[in-house]
């Protein structure tokens, strides 16, 4: 089951893109790195950690 890849911060509303830093807790909740930062690195949801959310790669355009 892949992570749900959100497209906005959940604090400040910011955008994030696919491959932006953003930080996740275990519930994918979903912060920009200055929100992180102001919220010490804690989920104002479920006060779990929060730490960067994987990147992935792009799509191989020779594949298929």
């Amino acid at each position: 089951m892949p992570l749900e890849m959100k497209k906005n911060c959940e604090r400040c509303g910011g955008h994030l893109d696919t491959n932006s830093e953003a930080y996740i807790c275990t519930y994918e909740c979903t912060f920009c790195p200055r929100c992180t930062d102001e919220m010490q690195q804690t989920c104002p949801n479920c006060r779990g950690e929060l730490v960067l959310r994987p990147r992935r790669s792009p799509p191989d355009e020779n594949a298929g």
